[in-house]
Order: C-alpha cells, then sequence, then structure tokens
C-alpha cells in the first residue's frame, strides 16, 4: 500500500494536530485537473470506486476505507491500468470532515455500508454522518446509498421524511426496476451497472437490491426519525441475526 501511488493512508486521523495537506489541494495535487470529485466511503475492495471511474473518465473518484487489505484489490487495479481518476484514503471515516475542504467533493456514493442496527451514529446515513458531509459536500450534492439492508435503506428513508428531503430516486428492487426519464435513466445505469462482491452474493440469495439518493443541502440541523425499524434477520457482513424492531428518536 506505502508504494501505491494511487493510496494515501491515514490511519490515526484522532491523533492528527495539522491540517491535512491535501485537504483543499486534491484537484490540484492528486488528480491534476479541476474534474469534480465523488467520495464511496467504506469502499472494501474499491471495486465501485474502480468501477465508477471507469465509467465516468471527466469525475474524480476517491475510495475510503480503513481497511487496507480490502482496499489493495482495488488500488492494485487501478494502478495496473493506468487509471488517473481514481484514488484510495485509508483513514476513519468518522473523521472525513478532515481530509476535504467546503465544496470539494460533489457527490458520495454509500455502497453495502454495515447498517449498524445497534448503534445511530455509526450509521453512515445518520444526522452524526450528515452533518460531517456538510462540511465538505457542495451545497445540493448527490448522497447515494446502494444497500441489501432493509433496515438501513428504510432508516434512511425515513430519516429524508422527518427533514422534508425529497428522494431524487428510490426503489426496494433496483433490477427489477424499469426506468422512465432521462435524469432516473442515468442514475438507475450508475446504480445497476457495477456489481460488488457482497452485492453478487445477497443477489444470488435472491435478497433484492435498494437503491436510492438525495441532494444533502446546506441549512438548519438535521433531526433523526422517531419510528420503529424491523431489524434484518440475516446475517450480512458480521451482522449478529437478529429479530424484532428498535425505536430510533
Amino acid at each position: 500500500m506505502a508504494e501505491n501511488p494511487l493510496v494515501v493512508e491515514c490511519p490515526m486521523a484522532a491523533t492528527m494536530q495539522e491540517e491535512f495537506p491535501l485537504r483543499g489541494k486534491w484537484n490540484e495535487a492528486f488528480f491534476h485537473n479541476e474534474n469534480p470529485i465523488v467520495l464511496e466511503l467504506g469502499c472494501g475492495r474499491g471495486e465501485y470506486t474502480v468501477g465508477l471511474g471507469k465509467q465516468m473518465p471527466d469525475k474524480n473518484f476517491i475510495g475510503v476505507d480503513i481497511k487496507g487489505a480490502r482496499m489493495w484489490t482495488g488500488a492494485k487495479e487501478a494502478l495496473q491500468t493506468g487509471m488517473k481518476n481514481v484514488g484510495f484514503l485509508r483513514t476513519n471515516i468518522e473523521f472525513i470532515q478532515r481530509f476535504f475542504a467546503p465544496n470539494e467533493v460533489s457527490e458520495i456514493w454509500l455502497t453495502f455500508s454495515d447498517p449498524q442496527m445497534k448503534k445511530v451514529t455509526k450509521r453512515l446515513t445518520s444526522t452524526y454522518f450528515l452533518e460531517r458531509y456538510r462540511q465538505f459536500l457542495q451545497d445540493g450534492g448527490l448522497v447515494h446509498l446502494k444497500t441489501d439492508s432493509n433496515f438501513l435503506f428504510t432508516y434512511t428513508e425515513e430519516l429524508l421524511k422527518a427533514n422534508h428531503i425529497e428522494a431524487e430516486f428510490m426503489t426496494r428492487d433496483l433490477y427489477g426496476l424499469s426506468p422512465s426519464g432521462e435524469i432516473e435513466g442515468e442514475l438507475w445505469k450508475s446504480a445497476s451497472s457495477i456489481q460488488t462482491y457482497y452485492e453478487s452474493m445477497w443477489r444470488a440469495r435472491r435478497i433484492d437490491i435498494k437503491y436510492l439518493c438525495f441532494k444533502l443541502h446546506q441549512g438548519s440541523s438535521l433531526v433523526e426519525p422517531e419510528v420503529e425499524i424491523p431489524l434484518d434477520e440475516y446475517r450480512s457482513y458480521s451482522r449478529e441475526k437478529r429479530s424484532g424492531c428498535e425505536k430510533h428518536v
């Protein structure tokens, strides 16, 4: 990882004392262009980061994860294929706002994130994280969520309702959908044309893949939804099998 020029490692973000040197300078110092920057948070093996980079050469993509062993797969492929619009940042997502300056990022992808059913502040679509994204995401920048988890999808859907945020696109069965309209078709293509290792596994088990995206604007503080959400009843990543409901306030 240390020898791969597409990888930036900062696993000890919690102890950072000085400003991260690439903050506000990713376009100039890393990508050497002025194209929009898109993040994949919790990128795992980097399949989606690399896939999006191949699809959209007019955008820059950065995969973020703390687990270097997983990330190495995508970083190695991007390097070997000579990709110039893909990079990887190894760090904790809890401190993501320390690595990017205001308005530096145009979009965020969350692909098969752990739903974190026990603790709301660990969910990557919670108000805890959305407020962090606001610190560097352009006003009205898109946040994409692609997941097998009914819990995480429903939680995010209810969070949008509680904050009067209208989804740009939403479906509980991505691959059973026939999109209509240019914008819907473009979003569907980006979400459905790349399949990760875990996604293939869930589809093989006939678990529907859910997808939604929304614009995150600057504004008043966000609130958590006050709803009961059924918990996922199967194992996904290292999720514990459990049943019932959990109330989130």
